[in-house]
């Protein structure tokens, strides 16, 4: 294939994988006590509702068994 010697008017494009700034960006914020006690009855929420879901829909996963009585080979046989 035919290959052009001329310089790539945006060499920068190649090289922005090695780009590295200079500049920093500024210190996140420390989350306040509120803040921090909200994030975690959230997340105790979720996880209550997760649980209790899972608790309340076992039953309805296990399967079901028969209310009258199995009868045997030998008690029906006439």
């Amino acid at each position: 294939m035919f290959r052009r010697r001329e310089s790539v008017p945006f060499s920068f494009v190649s090289e922005a994988d090695r780009f590295r700034s200079n500049v920093t960006p500024p210190p996140r914020e420390r989350a306040s006590v509120s803040q921090m006690a909200a994030r975690s009855l959230v997340g105790l929420t979720i996880v209550a509702g997760l649980v209790g879901s899972l608790v309340l829909g076992m039953p309805a996963l296990s399967p079901q068994s028969e209310s009258r009585p199995q009868q045997t080979e030998a008690a029906t046989g006439r």
